[in-house]
């Protein structure tokens, strides 16, 4: 059996590939792919050639193996059906919708605990699941910047993840949530999300920020969310940069207002609520918050995935245009 995988093979190049697909272990189920989400911070990163070349994939997710060199296949947020058993699975798992932190392509094989079955009232044909792996990352993030009533909070970049953190934050009882972004669109999403005011980002106000979220991909925003953040406060890093490089102003009021720069991501959670929570724990709040919000309304592109080297053209070029992007198989 062939399979159509999607490859970065150069920076701003991708191509879909065909390729045999090895025969089922143990363990393992064969599942066709229904739609995956690009994701347009860390994949940009991987599509410009941005990406650090010696660093591996990601160590947490066994789809994705090797480092950040070309060619490579990546994505993380798949959703499909099983429709093979290999030797020794329950045969329940004949049928199921499933989620898997999985590369872009019309097929995979995985182990079956690699993969996660939508629950009942998901419908994968909504395409909710597909913010599954964002979701968890905005879970996460709040995890780690541990927002407290009444705080002022601002998050710096609206872009898909920005979002989702944006619509949780407006679940707390904030005295302030102000958001900035560069793109109109962007910002105009989230102020129907629920944030108090939403900017542009170029000459921000002197709000004062308990709390501040990093989320725009762009190392010079970190001068930005420290000037936005008072005395004592924390700012939450949850942008890769990958090989981008900014100075930073950390010689003026920054060294006196003992201001924390926490380092957020998703692969792991921090040691302070390590004693009570877990991944899994994790993963369910995620699914808990795609009932709630209903993330399906952010998608604004779909594109086959023959036609996956305009999707990839369209984020990198017209940013304004777009928030999520599916591929459809």
């Amino acid at each position: 059996m062939l399979r159509r995988s999607l490859y970065f093979t150069a920076p701003y190049t991708v191509n879909v590939r065909e390729e045999s697909l090895p025969a089922l272990a143990a363990g393992q189920a064969l599942v066709q792919t229904l739609g995956s989400a690009i994701s347009p911070g860390t994949e940009m990163l991987v599509y410009r050639g941005q990406a650090p070349t010696a660093m591996a994939l990601d160590e947490t997710i066994t789809a994705l193996g090797g480092q950040f060199q070309f060619p490579l296949k990546y994505g993380y947020s798949a959703v499909g059906r099983v429709i093979e058993l290999g030797p020794d699975v329950d045969a329940a798992w004949l049928g199921r919708a499933v989620f898997a932190f999985n590369p872009h392509e019309s097929h995979f094989i995985a182990d079956t605990h690699d993969l996660f079955p939508l629950p009942d009232d998901v419908d994968a044909g909504a395409e909710t699941a597909l913010f599954l792996s964002n979701m968890e990352t905005a879970v996460n993030f709040l995890l780690d910047g541990a927002p407290l009533i009444g705080e002022n909070v601002a998050v710096l970049g609206q872009g898909v993840v920005g979002l989702l953190t944006t619509a949780l934050l407006t679940r707390y009882p904030l005295a302030n949530l102000t958001t900035f972004d560069h793109y109109p669109l962007r910002r105009e999403t989230s102020l129907t999300l629920g944030a108090h005011a939403s900017l542009e980002p170029g000459n921000p106000p002197a709000l004062q920020a308990d709390l501040t979220y990093e989320l725009s991909g762009s190392p010079a925003a970190l001068d930005a969310a420290i000037a936005l953040t008072g005395f004592d406060g924390r700012i939450v890093i949850g942008s890769w940069y990958g090989q981008k490089r900014a100075a930073l102003d950390l010689g003026g009021r920054f060294h006196r207002s003992r201001i924390r720069l926490i380092s957020s991501q998703v692969s792991t959670l921090t040691p302070a609520l390590s004693g009570r929570w877990s991944k899994a724990r994790r993963l369910q709040v995620a699914w808990d918050m795609l009932r709630a919000i209903q993330p399906a309304r952010l998608i604004t592109h779909r594109f086959p995935l023959a036609d996956s080297a305009q999707a990839y053209a369209l984020i990198d070029q017209y940013p304004e245009a777009c928030l999520q992007v599916l591929l459809t198989y």
